[in-house]
């Protein structure tokens, strides 16, 4: 059983109004500098190693890719370092357009 949960885009944009998740987006810089959901960081192997090892673990983070695979395996190895409040968004960057 996976740590992480999926979230869709329904349920996303109320979380992005009320709280303030860390988004990460993991597609490659190309398609991150051509649109991303506003204030996603792209999630370059310098930022993942630094939020893995020094990270709030506590914080919420939702990762999304283009189509919501990559963003699962992402999301569980974030999970596997102890971060507790993990999403993958659903359909990926395809859904949220």
């Amino acid at each position: 059983m996976s740590k992480f949960k999926t979230i869709t885009v329904s349920e996303l944009k109320p979380m992005l109004q009320q709280s303030t998740p860390m988004v990460l987006d993991c597609r490659d810089v190309k398609d991150y500098r051509a649109g991303h959901i506003e204030d996603a960081l792209h999630l370059h192997e310098g930022l993942r190693e630094s939020l893995l090892m020094k990270g709030d673990k506590a914080r919420p983070m939702v990762i999304y890719c283009y189509h919501g695979h990559a963003s699962e395996h992402v999301a569980e190895m974030f999970s596997d370092f102890g971060f507790t409040d993990v999403y993958s968004l659903k359909d990926g960057y395809a859904a949220w357009q």
